[in-house]
């Protein structure tokens, strides 16, 4: 497992979640390139935590992590516009 998984799972689900959240309200705040930025690095890493998880995850909750992916990149299309 890459350590940034390892590393991860040592942290615990609220202060991972917290730490996102807090990013993406960076991303959705700062103005212009540099929000669009921080929210592609985001997704960027959600969708690699994806790609690793993806035989584990069941189908239902595959397509809301897919959705919830394709608003980030509409988001960060709207922000550059």
């Amino acid at each position: 497992m890459p350590r940034v998984i390892l590393a991860l799972r040592r942290l615990g689900p609220l202060p991972a979640f917290l730490v996102t959240l807090a990013l993406v309200l960076v991303g959705l705040f700062a103005p212009g390139w540099l929000g669009a930025l921080v929210l592609l690095a985001i997704v960027a890493a959600l969708a690699a935590l994806l790609s690793r998880t993806w035989p584990v995850t069941p189908p239902h909750l595959r397509a809301l992590r897919l959705l919830v992916l394709a608003v980030l990149l509409i988001v960060i299309i709207a922000k550059v516009d």
